[in-house]
């Protein structure tokens, strides 16, 4: 058994608290991402769970039992940092055994376990090479290797691709997911880039300055935001938010057209959110909202427009291809009500679409 819990867990460095009472259950098995701004406290609640932060309250379970005051090494956790941190005088097998010496472990056992890692990564070649002959990708999955011969309960990742360029990040992500699947171990992992979120996640934990925002399924986040930051933080594109005036049928726009709402009273709507995705580019005499073209992204498969309307908002909308369009150019774009977004004056939400 390899879960996790963490019940009122607090951080603070004197007078400041920079962890507000987390509660979180992570099953066995489960790989969770903790994702958030710089300084919202991922990093932080990453070490106090790995014993590297002793916690101000509350308490931390690992397993079935509680291990506040249980030193790291007895914890049963592996983990991989930012930085590959390998031994430059050892070799690939010295630096992914090194751990398992200090332990003491049967020379027998030690290389099992480090030939078994080696294959799972798919570096047996690079065993007896040293860090300096290796890339960046293959330094990372040194590392990661250093942890699975620990044969923990659970891994912890801190944001381990960030030192890695786009391709070898891409390439990464998809090692770390088929390594989840092959060893079937708990893995919490840590990350400021959402893409990493909702691509390699069973459940997602967003964080905001010491606090959980909302736990939920890479979908279930993307579909139903609990609030604007979450609305704003989770997707492949900011959403767009418009202050806007709420009535039992609807919501009033900037520009005074009406987007109607059936079956809902919107009565204390502030504001609407449209995905760049979900909005659409349509003539002058369909639009619902106009403005002009301030930024073209052009992506290849699809372009990024950013446009600020007539009243003044900034938005964004995501078109396929190469859409033909230039920059100052006049757009037009109307969204379908169904897959419109609603928060209230606190930026709770009150509406989010069907599926």
């Amino acid at each position: 058994m390899s879960d996790v819990t963490l019940k009122n867990v607090r951080k603070s460095y004197g007078a400041l608290e920079v962890i507000h009472g987390i509660d979180l259950d992570i099953r066995s098995g489960e790989f969770v991402v903790f994702v958030g701004p710089s300084g919202c406290g991922k990093s932080t609640l990453l070490r106090m769970i790995a014993g590297l932060e002793a916690i101000s309250g509350g308490d931390i379970g690992i397993g079935g039992r509680v291990v506040n005051n249980v030193p790291s090494p007895q914890r049963g956790i592996a983990m991989v940092f930012q930085s590959y941190a390998l031994y430059p005088h050892m070799s690939v097998y010295e630096n992914m055994a090194f751990g398992l010496r200090l332990s003491k472990a049967p020379q027998a056992e030690i290389d099992r376990r480090v030939n078994e890692a080696a294959r799972i990564l798919q570096i047996e070649s690079y065993l007896s090479r040293m860090p300096k002959q290796l890339s960046g990708g293959q330094r990372q999955r040194v590392a990661i290797g250093r942890a699975i011969v620990r044969d923990p309960k659970v891994f912890l990742f801190d944001e381990p691709l960030s030192n890695l360029d786009a391709a070898l990040r891409a390439q990464t992500r998809v090692e770390i997911a088929k390594l989840h699947e092959t060893l079937d171990a708990t893995m919490i992992y840590v990350t400021h880039d959402q893409v990493e979120a909702m691509t390699l996640a069973d459940k997602i934990v967003v964080l905001n300055a010491g606090v959980i925002e909302q736990v939920g399924t890479p979908l279930e986040l993307y579909r139903s935001p609990a609030n604007t930051f979450v609305a704003e933080f989770i997707g492949g594109n900011k959403m767009n938010l418009l202050p806007v005036k709420g009535s039992a049928s609807g919501v009033a726009l900037p520009n005074g057209r009406t987007v109607p709402f059936a079956g809902s009273d919107l009565s204390h709507a502030v504001t609407l959110g449209v995905r760049p995705e979900h909005l659409e580019r349509v003539g002058a005499d369909s639009a619902q909202i106009s403005g002009a073209v301030e930024v073209i992204e052009q992506l290849g498969e699809f372009a990024i427009v950013h446009f600020r309307t007539r009243e003044g908002d900034e938005m964004t909308i995501k078109l396929g291809g190469a859409p033909d369009i230039a920059l100052h150019e006049d757009i037009h774009v109307a969204l379908d009500p169904a897959v419109g977004h609603v928060f209230d004056d606190a930026g709770r939400a009150l509406r989010a679409p069907a599926g």
